[in-house]
């Protein structure tokens, strides 16, 4: 049994964009670049918890629309000379569709 879950196609999510999708009870959102690749972590900004799925993509980093914290979508990690993490979700694009482990 796979632990990997179809949550959306790929042209579901719009490119420099996100796509909340809800598992366990927690909101995910799985960012889109302009190259086509997919990250994901919890829908919560580390320093007060603002929505990072209506935040502005740039390049690998989502910047936090209440605040400005930016955040790498590789790793989670608030981008200097903030502090603070967002455990990433392992996400990966099979046949046009997008898998989160959850």
């Amino acid at each position: 049994m796979s632990d990997w879950v179809k949550v959306a196609r790929l042209d579901e999510i719009p490119r420099l964009g996100a796509r909340v999708v809800r598992s366990a009870g927690k909101e995910i959102a799985v960012f889109r670049t302009a190259e086509d690749q997919v990250y994901a972590m919890h829908d919560q900004c580390p320093h007060k918890g603002g929505p990072l799925s209506q935040g502005i993509v740039a390049g690998r980093q989502v910047t936090c629309p209440l605040h400005g914290m930016r955040i790498g979508l590789e790793d989670g990690q608030a981008v200097a000379p903030d502090h603070g993490c967002v455990p990433p979700i392992p996400a990966k694009i099979e046949d046009g569709a997008v898998y989160l482990r959850i």
